[in-house]
């Protein structure tokens, strides 16, 4: 059988005992290879010139530069890492900010525990989304839900919501389902609009939510 790659990972916090301890809970894990950490943005940014990064663990305030500046600057200039956001607190105008302006593949906050933070990371590192249940929740606040009366999802669009939350893109979507990615894109926008959300994610929540999906 073959072996899963090992998730290269980077860490930035402003804070070298939250390294410390990321790096304590993270690096006993066989599939994670902590590649480097940093204090610094302006030091992270150049280490990844020349260095390999899957995923990028990020805290939000740091004295620097935000974690959302920074997180679209990576974006930007290292479109294939996956960043994951770590705060103290889920304030739902900051998460969206840097879903929409950054594409952040997940936000935790620093209180989860070892399984969670593994959790979030392979999932993210395999192309999957990856939000903890207080974020969840900040991000439902932040627009109100269709109402369950007005929705009408169709047996199909509930089908492409389960497979786009196991991490599949439109075109692995238009395989398993015998359809061109054409028609999956289709599907997706009148789920977006039927739910009444903007975001991936809130299309998730939303699934959660209506126990469309067992999480």
């Amino acid at each position: 059988m073959q072996k899963a790659p090992v998730t290269r990972l980077a860490i930035i916090d402003d804070h070298p005992v939250v390294i410390d301890g990321l790096e304590f809970l993270l690096e006993s894990d066989p599939g994670i290879s902590i590649v480097f950490s940093t204090t610094s943005a302006a030091k992270l940014l150049e280490q990844l010139e020349s260095t390999d990064v899957d995923v990028l663990i990020t805290d939000i305030m740091m004295p620097e530069m935000s974690g959302n500046d920074l997180a679209k600057l990576v974006k930007q200039r290292f479109p294939t890492i996956k960043i994951l956001a770590l705060s103290m607190s889920g304030q739902s105008d900051v998460i969206n900010e840097m879903i929409n302006d950054a594409d952040i593949a997940g936000y935790i906050l620093k209180n989860v525990g070892r399984q969670e933070l593994l959790a979030a990371v392979h999932k993210i590192a395999r192309g999957g989304i990856y939000f903890s249940d207080e974020v969840l929740a900040e991000l439902d606040k932040y627009k109100a839900p269709a109402k369950t009366a007005d929705v009408a999802l169709t047996s199909r669009e509930i089908e492409i919501i389960r497979l786009i939350e196991q991490e599949m893109g439109n075109k692995e979507i238009a395989a398993h389902l015998f359809i061109s990615e054409n028609t999956v894109e289709t599907h997706r926008k009148n789920i977006f609009r039927k739910v009444g959300r903007n975001t991936l994610i809130g299309v998730i929540k939303y699934a959660y939510d209506h126990k469309l999906i067992v999480r």
